[in-house]
């Protein structure tokens, strides 16, 4: 009779018999252990090479994420920007030409218009650099917020993806 016990450390088997000693039987308990340890080996090394494939397309995932997120800011300050700058360009255009159209007769009433048209021009000026400012602002503030959740901005970035597709399929 063969009795086959479990060391303290869970992967050392030994064998002994009562009576008689069996080498066949403490080879086949060898080749067990051998066929055991090398298929916790392979177990451990494929959850590794998973895990790490799994952080480093995670943190690929994370760096075009930035990278989309610092574009989108750029995209939404450059829009603020010129459009500012087309108002304020349009204003300044309109108040000329109200100018020249007048004439002599009324130069008082065309420096006014102009005036006023150069205030509404300033004054558009100013509130473009605000939206600006502001759009930065919220682009700096969706940085942070990707930053502080960044499964939660994924999370948003596929719904907003899954609506822009379900916008664009509608049209099709």
């Amino acid at each position: 009779m063969s009795d086959i016990s479990r060391s303290s450390t869970g992967n050392n088997f030994q064998a002994s018999t009562a009576g008689k000693g069996s080498p066949s039987v403490q080879s086949r308990v060898e080749a067990v252990k051998d066929k055991v340890g090398d298929a916790l080996d392979r177990g451990k090394s494929g959850i590794a090479d998973s895990a790490y494939a799994a952080g480093d397309s995670l943190s690929q995932d994370m760096t075009k994420l930035r990278e989309d997120m610092a574009s989108i800011q750029q995209t939404l300050s450059k829009l603020m920007s010129e459009s500012g700058n087309e108002a304020y360009k349009t204003a300044r255009n309109v108040g000329s030409a109200v100018a020249s159209q007048v004439g002599g007769v009324a130069s008082d009433v065309a420096s006014q218009v102009g005036d006023v048209a150069n205030d509404v021009a300033a004054k558009a000026g100013e509130m473009a650099s605000s939206a600006a400012a502001q759009a930065k602002t919220f682009a700096s503030e969706m940085e942070s917020m990707a930053r502080r959740n960044p499964l939660g901005t994924i999370g948003a970035s596929v719904l907003v993806g899954v609506v822009i597709g379900m916008m664009s399929r509608s049209r099709a």
